[in-house]
């Protein structure tokens, strides 16, 4: 999360962007609070503030342009009014588009998953349920092969 976060190339998630809105947020009422124009009498504090905000103001149109990347919009659309509120609910485009590929579908590898193998014959372990996952029981039990009538464990995979 926040990869390359004064870039305005690429896209990101609404959850990306939504914590871009509550720290740009954050960072601003404090730093507002912090050097407020009440405090003091000169104009000192307002070309404080202003430096302090530049960048600030940088990430957060940055983030913004990744987000409408994302919707498939220019950077531009938000300085529509409200447009932000849409940036935060309105799902991404599917699969690449000119901005870049799809960010949900970009993922870490992860070569410790608890996910079972597909190739290794299924589950592997715990309580089986009943269930064979080795093959069909005639094949690994020959002697098995006779039907007399009546019911012997393991005639359901016959």
């Amino acid at each position: 999360m926040f990869n390359a976060p004064f870039s305005f190339e690429g896209r990101i998630r609404r959850t990306e962007y939504g914590l871009s809105v509550i720290i740009y947020s954050t960072i601003y009422g404090i730093l507002s609070a912090i050097i407020s124009p009440s405090n003091s009498g000169s104009g000192g504090a307002e070309v404080i503030l202003l430096i302090l905000i530049i960048p600030m103001l940088w990430f957060f149109c940055a983030q913004g342009a990744k987000r409408c990347h994302d919707i498939g919009n220019s950077g531009w659309m938000q300085l529509i009014p409200f447009y932000g509120l849409w940036l935060i609910f309105q799902d991404g485009e599917s699969g690449t588009n000119q901005y870049g590929p799809n960010p949900k579908s970009i993922q870490t590898s992860n070569t410790s998953s608890s996910q079972p193998n597909p190739t290794d014959g299924g589950y592997q372990g715990g309580y089986s349920g009943g269930h064979n996952n080795q093959g069909n029981i005639s094949q690994q039990n020959p002697s098995n092969n006779t039907n007399t009538g009546e019911y012997k464990s393991g005639d359901l995979y016959n």
